[in-house]
């Protein structure tokens, strides 16, 4: 058995932003329409009317001031409310491989390694832009990598799924070196149009390089030390949409389409799984919380990193001891324990154990337990 270490990071950040206050202003717009649209229905009280949006609102509920978008005009549009893409032909590089490979290159270049280095491709995320070939194998192909690839989609926790596959081909000898990537779309499959949902996502992606630590030169490398999945099946967060809808004869515009959730049973339910996740985590590997230098966690929802954080230190983390990001990119799926990580890792020192964890629909949780080197 070898160790396995992640070696280099990789962020892509979408072109475009969209404030708080320019969601809620394309927002209102579109209630305002509906509305008015419907407004014999709603006076006769077989409807209801639609309530509207405010910055306020969006802060207070999840800490997050703006968010990274590929498409900005179409979102803001009141009578489209979410992006125009351009299709592409088959012979061009897919929009979602496009920005995989982007990170990917960053990753690579990060870990002193290059495409050819890699034997194996993962690609992991909430949602893909097609069903076959393998997203992962498209990218395998544009960085002239070798061996396998393959997609997997464990929604937000696809990240850490992914790297548990990585950190096993290492440590088994499958391969020398692995490569994971989070192409995280979230504008397309998100519901602009649901004021409880509607400035949650943002667009990114995110790459990893996962290689055996006794190879790897790298400056800034982590030993993994242990990883730890977990799944419990709920229907509090859910995406219907798939290759079935058209047999059903689904709407497009159906809402059970788009991204959905329980936001309020998620936040009850969620929390305690995920601390006591690590916890028993940490405990296996004969660490207790207090001797975690830093956790990456999951981006979803300040509220729910402070009540995970207190539950596992005793206090309210501190933005050195958890360092938060979604108030600048938003939820980004699968991508924003990924990020956090890449972004706020450098500082440490060697020795410093860190902990990395995503969580959401599934319900899944999924985390690491690093180690400076």
């Amino acid at each position: 058995m070898y160790q396995a270490a992640i070696s280099g990071t990789g962020l892509w950040v979408a072109p475009h932003t969209i404030s708080n206050a320019e969601l809620v202003t394309a927002y209102n717009a579109y209630v305002r329409q509906q509305n008015e649209q419907h407004a014999e229905a709603i006076a006769a009280g077989e409807r209801a009317a639609l309530p509207e949006s405010s910055e306020e609102f969006i802060v207070k509920a999840s800490g997050i001031k703006q968010r990274y978008v590929i498409e900005k005009e179409g979102i803001l549009d009141p009578q489209r409310m979410r992006p125009r893409f351009t299709p592409r032909p088959d012979d061009q590089l897919s929009l979602m491989a496009e920005i995989a490979v982007a990170a990917a290159t960053q990753a690579l270049e990060n870990a002193g390694r290059k495409g050819e280095d890699i034997e194996m491709v993962v690609c992991a995320a909430s949602n893909m832009q097609r069903q076959y070939p393998a997203m992962a194998i498209e990218v395998q192909n544009a960085i002239g990598a070798k061996g396998y690839g393959f997609d997997m989609n464990v929604a937000c926790s696809s990240a850490t799924f992914g790297l548990e596959q990585a950190v096993n081909a290492v440590r088994t000898g499958q391969v020398k070196a692995a490569l994971v990537i989070n192409p995280e779309i979230t504008s397309a499959h998100h519901a602009w149009m649901d004021r409880d949902c509607h400035f949650i996502f943002g667009d990114v992606c995110t790459a990893l390089v996962i290689e055996r630590a006794d190879l790897a030169t790298s400056a800034h490398r982590w030993e993994v030390l242990g990883t730890r999945l977990a799944t419990q099946f709920s229907n509090n967060i859910r995406n219907n949409a798939g290759f079935m809808s058209r047999s059903e004869d689904r709407n497009p515009e159906d809402r059970d389409q788009l991204f959905m959730q329980e936001g309020r049973k998620v936040f009850k339910e969620v929390c305690p799984m995920a601390a006591e996740h690590i916890a028993t985590q940490l405990e296996t590997l004969g660490l207790t919380p207090a001797q975690v230098r830093r956790f990456w966690l999951h981006q979803a929802n300040l509220s729910m990193n402070q009540l995970i954080g207190k539950r596992l230190l005793g206090h309210e983390p501190s933005f050195d001891e958890a360092p938060v990001i979604l108030d600048e990119f938003a939820n980004t799926a699968s991508a924003g324990s990924i990020i956090a990580f890449h972004r706020h890792s450098q500082d440490l020192q060697t020795g410093d154990v860190g902990v990395i964890c995503s969580f959401g629909a599934g319900y899944s949780i999924g985390s690491l337990v690093v180690r400076k080197q």
